[in-house]
């Protein structure tokens, strides 16, 4: 659907990588007090334990081991790492080159090179013929009877032309290009950047020189190729045309990504609607139409790119593969394949992550179908991953107040359903371990409101919370009586508490499983009132 390791690693082998040894662990007395996290008035202090219903917790050297785990890239991951767009950045080859296109840019303004469609080659010359040579039928004619009728027939039409001074008509295209209709460079833009006029201009060039490893002439050509393009496609037009809101569930953007690109989602699964891939894919028509809402989408989040230097100008993909029609869908398989070809072509180094997550078992074989189509480089900045593992994946990149409730995330578009949390309000991630025992507390030392959300990934765990007051003859407060949670249960647990008096708000998570569980939680604290 969008920008694209020779053989793509199977989605069940995203291993984790090695442990911190035990010797860098801090002793068990100095990990105990670090588990007390200090927050200041606007928000209350928040402690995490962990408590073993069998057996005593786990040294501090594992805890440790077990955090570090997770912050490493699992081994079979192909890595990408996104240069630097600023002009300071860039290698002296680099720079070189950046100029020798700028001027190539600059004289194909100044001919009309940009604004005139390539004409095609001409046609060969005719096969000569077996007639005799000229030379020789001129002989026979010089051999004739002369006729005085003809003769005078030719003489006067000869003086007839040098009366009238007749002269040959100029041809109105070469002369307009060459003489009137020379573009100056506001003439030309690209994704409503116009060439060489600003600094935005230089990372428009600098995308099409990454994608030619920074052959000047290659990228000239792409740069050249994708203007007639555009301009045979009519793009300008399309990004204004309404081409209706039936896939707004199948490709939308939604939060950014922890380096700040805007996150693009694209759904396939959404295409088992046999009514919408009917009217999506079922005649050349119809894909031609989709091909033009998914390039008149991306023109869209395109132009709210960043182009000035050290701007973010990328945008994350996220591929959801859950459900979607397999390789015998003929129709989604050309239409994927055309779309790929143009957005390759004419949209190099738009994108800064492709992340496909629920993968399936016979998308690696037609992976490998598509990947000859694709550069290497952008096959380098593919991330797949198995339906157990896309949260996980998710969250490498994206932070989970930004990952859309669907995947995993806490953060539920358009809805007013929970006022209290936003895309802003960040979460924290602990890791519950196996046959363990989680709990969250929340210090509370003046009268407020504690509003909190909490969610497990999968549950499969009982979730509960109470309130425990700072003086000794107070009673506890159950808030929510622990419970089971199925995978198939709310997403997200809201809690609120009105609290009176000193106390702490624990949250406790029982994950009886034999997996790792991956808990979100985050509170707010709301001023008190009767």
């Amino acid at each position: 659907m969008a920008d694209e390791t020779d053989a793509a690693p199977p989605p069940t082998l995203l291993a984790a990588a090695s442990v911190v040894p035990p010797e860098t662990a801090a002793p068990p007395e100095t990990a105990a007090s670090e588990e007390v996290l200090t927050v200041l008035d606007v928000a209350p202090p928040v402690t995490e334990k962990e408590v073993s219903p069998q057996k005593p917790p786990p040294p501090p050297e594992e805890v440790v081991a077990v955090v570090d785990s997770e912050k490493k890239v699992p081994q079979n991951l192909v890595s990408f790492k996104e240069e630097s767009n600023r002009l300071a950045d860039l290698s002296e080859s680099e720079r070189r080159a950046l100029e020798e296109l700028k001027q190539s840019v600059q004289e194909a303004l100044r001919n009309g090179i940009f604004t005139s469609q390539p004409q095609p080659p001409p046609p060969p010359p005719p096969p000569q013929s077996a007639e005799k040579p000229p030379e020789k039928i001129e002989e026979a004619s010089e051999k004739r009877e002369p006729n005085p009728v003809a003769e005078s027939e030719i003489s006067t039409q000869e003086e007839s032309a040098k009366d009238e001074n007749v002269k040959p008509t100029p041809n109105p295209t070469i002369e307009s290009i060459l003489k009137h209709e020379s573009p100056t460079q506001e003439d030309v833009s690209i994704w409503g950047i116009p060439l060489l006029k600003d600094e935005r201009s230089d990372m428009i060039l600098l995308k099409f020189l990454r994608a030619r490893e920074f052959k000047v002439k290659e990228a000239f050509a792409m740069l050249k190729n994708t203007i007639f393009w555009r301009k045979e496609f009519g793009i300008d037009a399309l990004v204004d045309d309404d081409l209706g809101e039936h896939l707004e569930k199948v490709v939308f953007m939604h939060g950014f990504d922890r380096d700040g690109h805007p996150v693009c989602y694209n759904v396939y699964g959404e295409f088992q609607n046999k009514e919408l891939y009917q009217k999506t894919f079922s005649d050349e028509e119809k894909r031609m139409k989709f091909l033009r809402w998914r390039i008149q989408f991306l023109e869209r989040s395109i132009r709210k790119l960043d182009f000035t230097p050290g701007g973010v100008n990328t945008i994350f993909q996220v591929n959801d593969l859950k459900n979607s029609p397999g390789p015998g869908k003929w129709e989604l398989r050309q239409a994927t394949k055309q779309a790929l070809q143009l957005l390759q072509d004419n949209y190099p180094e738009f994108v800064a992550k492709q992340v496909f997550i629920n993968v399936p078992w016979w998308y690696l074989a037609f992976y490998m179908m598509i990947s000859p189509f694709l550069t290497q480089r952008t096959k380098s900045k593919f991330v797949f991953a198995s339906p157990a593992k896309s949260a996980k994946t998710l969250f490498k990149y994206i932070s989970p107040e930004q990952v859309p409730i669907q995947y995993g995330g806490l953060s539920v578009d358009y809805c007013d359903c929970n006022p209290d949390f936003g895309i802003a309000d960040p979460v924290t991630e602990i890791t519950v371990k196996p046959s363990t025992k989680q709990t969250v507390e929340i210090l509370v030392s003046e009268q407020c409101v504690i509003v909190w959300e909490v969610r497990v990934v999968g549950w499969e765990v009982a979730y509960g919370a109470e309130f425990i007051p700072d003086a000794e003859d107070e009673y506890t407060v159950v808030v929510q009586k622990a419970t089971k949670m199925a995978p198939t249960d709310d997403p997200v647990m809201c809690n609120s508490f009105k609290i009176k008096e000193l106390g702490k708000i624990v949250i406790t998570i029982d994950n009886p499983t034999s997996k790792k569980k991956k808990l979100l939680y985050r509170f707010k604290v709301k001023p008190y009132s009767n």
